[in-house]
């Protein structure tokens, strides 16, 4: 589904991130993780176009991301706050992106009722702007908007910090549920090695803007995980 070639990305002369090569499959629950500054947020900036490559390409159903603009019907994300938009309430949001996808505001009060539990009543209803919920909830939005109108294809950087840990188990159910039919390819970056380990079929880690393991998550996976960290916190 994407596909990553000589991707180089460069801030003045310093390299940020430098991936030879790299491949994501159409489902694949692919978990990204590296410590501050590895690149994860660029990866995404890069594949979403925020962002110019240096050098290289990436494709994503084999349309390249920085010439067409065909890939936006199938992919979603949610990076952080600023893709809200803060003077809208929730109710507002969600229907304005439902817009955005074909969906009428019926189809979008169906479609949040599964939410319910994940919003725990502090969501819907409130009387509140976008910009006046806490960092959670303001995550909540993001990532359920993320969900909205049935994309392929869902980038969530971090979606599991802010939250409180009743919300992280409900939202790992969630990411569960929509991965087990393999119809859904996610990208999830995260701090948490072992939510992250816990809802994705594929780790990637990253050190220093380059790819330092890549493979299938197994028993034995966050306990590499964290073994690799703390060689790397010696190292340093």
């Amino acid at each position: 589904m994407i596909e990553i070639k000589d991707i180089k990305k460069y801030y003045n002369e310093y390299c940020v991130l430098n991936i030879p090569h790299l491949r994501i499959e159409k489902g694949e629950s692919i978990g990204l993780v590296g410590n501050n500054g590895a690149g994860k947020t660029t990866l995404f900036s890069l594949v979403l176009d925020l962002i110019k490559a240096s050098n290289g390409q990436i494709t994503n159903q084999g349309i390249p991301v920085n010439e067409s603009e065909d890939w936006k019907g199938f992919t979603t994300a949610f990076i952080d706050e600023s893709f809200l938009i803060g003077y809208l309430s929730p109710e507002e949001y969600f229907y304005f992106i439902g817009e955005l996808r074909g969906l009428n505001k019926e189809d979008v009060n169906h479609f949040l009722v599964d939410y319910n539990d994940f919003f725990n009543g502090e969501i819907l209803n409130q009387r509140k702007y976008l910009r006046d919920l806490s960092k959670g909830n303001q995550k909540k939005v993001g990532i359920v908007a993320a969900l909205i109108g049935n994309p392929e294809l869902v980038i969530l950087d971090e979606p599991f910090a802010n939250l409180d840990p009743t919300t992280q188990i409900c939202l790992k159910k969630i990411i569960k549920s929509l991965t087990e039919s393999k119809e859904k390819t996610f990208l999830i970056s995260s701090h948490d090695l072992s939510h992250t380990v816990d809802v994705c079929d594929r780790i990637i880690a990253l050190n220093k803007g380059e790819v330092v393991k890549d493979g299938p998550t197994s028993p034995d996976t966050l306990m590499e995980l964290e073994a690799f960290f703390s060689q790397s916190l010696q190292e340093e």
